[in-house]
């Protein structure tokens, strides 16, 4: 992403997939992205659907099955061409009524304040509903259910942008305010926005360990076998992909370079628990060191403070800035207005400030093109803790189906 400096510092998504094409990859673990490569590999994730975040699954897909009646009457007024059209706000307070998503439960970053306060700004109410999944998985949903479709947006990891251009899922519609955000922070033809950025870190439940861990390396200590969260960054979890890359940039590699983080991540395996990673496992600390972005571990550490569980969240000695996205349906039509209105009001200022107040660092903010209140702020951690937190220099030029393929041929291959 040419341009993106942050504003300081400090100031700077979610499994087995093909094997890469040994054009992506060197012997090293270098990774080359080469836009063919990248097609072909795409098309290899896309038969892979893992959750990422497994929270809410289920549920929203007997509402969805209610929404394609609905859904496939309003499509016969609208066809692709218009997602070229301005947004019709009528029509969009009509669309957005019913509002399914996927991969953004109203818990995860503060979608549901969001989505809240652009109802309460075009004056609608507002019924959402979301499957809870990863940022592939989504694209494979836009993708499988492109003649029924369900839902109306998805949130992602920046890498997945790319590949959900090249799938073909989001439309060529590019909202007013994102006029604000440089190249590769948004879709060259539209479809998606960066929106926050997340910072791998730790979040570990001191009740059970007493001894905390400090850097990626400290969790190799056989102390903590069996104790952290698994991590699998084989191409369906953004987060798992960015946490990836920070154990390459911590060991010395890069987004490029990644055989030191899959050195490391070899070394880690057997630090593994073999319970899952969620709330429940570390408040009982069954899996007492999850390794989540910084705004995830700071919402666990204080809904477990609300329960007398004690936490504490660290931001390793080195890790990196991973924007998050949001992507609307190409195939939505019937609920296109509604999507076009969300993909432009994330980067409002009351979305971006809802995303600040859950810990999300907003992409507007760290641009320096956004001013916080100090209550959108007070639950951050200091800026001192992200001194050692690295940027990407452009993410349009990291290719999610290499990063993986090295996962894969080098740690979970062995």
């Amino acid at each position: 992403m040419d341009g993106f400096i942050p504003r300081s510092s400090t100031a700077l998504s979610r499994g087995m997939p093909a094997r890469p094409s040994p054009s992506l990859m060197d012997g090293a673990g270098a990774v080359h992205g080469k836009k063919e490569g990248n097609k072909i590999m795409s098309k290899n994730l896309l038969g892979m659907e893992i959750n990422r975040r497994r929270f809410m699954a289920g549920s929203a897909m007997l509402t969805a099955g209610t929404y394609l009646a609905g859904g496939a009457r309003g499509a016969i007024a609208a066809s692709i061409e218009d997602w070229a059209a301005p947004v019709d706000i009528e029509k969009g307070r009509l669309e957005a009524a019913e509002f399914s998503s996927y991969g953004m439960p109203e818990s995860w970053a503060n979608y549901g304040e969001v989505l809240q306060k652009m109802a309460e700004k075009y004056g609608f109410k507002l019924n959402h509903t979301d499957t809870d999944m990863g940022s592939l998985e989504e694209i494979t949903k836009f993708d499988a259910e492109k003649d029924n479709p369900v839902a109306i947006s998805a949130d992602i990891g920046i890498l997945y942008g790319r590949v959900a251009v090249d799938t073909g899922v989001v439309p060529d519609y590019i909202p007013p305010n994102a006029a604000r955000l440089p190249d590769g922070l948004r879709g060259s033809a539209g479809g998606w926005v960066a929106t926050y950025t997340g910072v791998p870190a730790m979040v570990v439940n001191t009740d059970v360990i007493k001894n905390v861990p400090r850097t990626w390396q400290d969790l190799l200590k056989p102390e903590y076998t069996g104790k952290v969260g698994s991590v699998d960054a084989s191409g369906t979890s953004g987060t798992d992909i960015a946490i990836f890359i920070a154990w390459a940039y911590a060991n010395g590699g890069s987004e490029i370079d990644l055989k030191p983080g899959a050195d490391f991540a070899r070394q880690i395996l057997a630090q593994f628990s073999s319970g899952q990673k969620n709330s429940q496992t570390l408040e009982r600390g069954e899996v007492p060191i999850q390794i989540k972005y910084d705004f995830n571990c700071l919402a666990a550490a204080a809904a477990l403070k609300e329960k007398g569980v004690n936490a504490e969240v660290i931001i390793p000695d080195v890790s990196i800035y991973a924007p998050s996205a949001l992507m609307i349906n190409k195939y939505n039509i019937a609920k296109m207005n509604a999507g076009k209105l969300l993909l432009d009001f994330v980067l409002s200022d009351e979305a971006q400030i809802a995303f600040a107040k859950f810990g999300a660092r907003p992409i507007r903010w760290v641009l320096g093109d956004l001013q916080l209140p100090d209550d959108a702020r007070k639950g951050w951690l200091p800026d001192s803790a992200y001194a050692g937190v690295k940027q990407i220099p452009n993410w349009a030029l990291v290719d999610v189906a290499a990063v993986a393929g090295v996962w894969q041929e080098q740690v979970a291959g062995g």
